[in-house]
């Protein structure tokens, strides 16, 4: 049997897409799925250093982690990959080593580098990786200012593909909202035409597993597996 697959993008760089691929992880491991993480290609870390996936190992112990490719500057995969002289992560091997994960895995999540259209190699993108996959895409997004024009971008660029949206979560809710924070709550499904599932809380990334657990359970939506409703504020 073959697990589901999810992809995992960001509207650019820093907006929590680590953490909230951590969340999804936490909530399906709770319901005793057997959970697989996939960083096709890491940047800005060296060899031997903590990537993105020992953030997930560390908030969410059990879940496979598997990365590709590593290269040392905080750059474009394609763009850190030949600054070093390595082989770039094409979009066909990414899509075959979640394929080999969901193999055995209840759930995949794919964590892409940066935005959607981010290179992995001179041709493709992750969007490449989610059409070969047939997989839908979750969007993680900013909550303030700004995030409206990111976010419409990036589900423009999907539906423009052909690729389906899970919908979108904040990836670092502010512990004090601002107005355009508060504001987009609503705007934010207003305008990019997809739900908004969830909103992680702002240094959630720091909690012990048992503690990153619960919160995740309550910072995303029935439809990721949680219980989060769109506050009223």
């Amino acid at each position: 049997m073959t697990g589901r697959v999810l992809v995992v993008t960001g509207t650019g760089t820093g907006v929590g897409k680590t953490v909230v691929t951590a969340a999804l992880a936490a909530v399906a491991a709770a319901r005793g799925e057997r959970v697989a993480v996939l960083k096709p290609a890491q940047t800005g870390v060296a060899p031997g250093e903590p990537g993105d996936l020992a953030d997930v190992a560390r908030l969410v112990p059990g879940t496979t982690g598997r990365e590709l490719a590593r290269y040392p500057d905080p750059l474009a995969p394609d763009t850190a990959a030949r600054r070093v002289g390595a082989a770039p992560v094409t979009p066909a091997a990414a899509a075959q080593a979640a394929t080999a994960l969901a193999a055995e895995h209840d759930l995949v999540l794919v964590e892409g580098a940066g935005g959607l259209l981010v290179r992995f190699d001179a041709d493709g993108t992750l969007a490449d990786v989610a059409g070969l996959l047939a997989a839908p895409v979750l969007v993680v997004a900013a909550a303030g200012l700004g995030t409206l024009n990111a976010t419409e971008l990036t589900v423009a660029a999907l539906r423009s593909r052909g690729l389906g949206c899970a919908g979108v979560v904040i990836g670092a809710w502010p512990a004090e909202p601002d107005l355009a924070a508060r504001c987009n709550l609503a705007d934010l499904p207003a305008t990019s035409g997809v739900p908004l599932l969830g909103a992680l809380p702002d240094g959630a990334g720091a909690l012990a597993p048992e503690r990153f657990a619960t919160v995740a359970r309550h910072s995303l939506a029935a439809e990721l597996g949680g219980v989060w409703q769109t506050p009223q504020l």
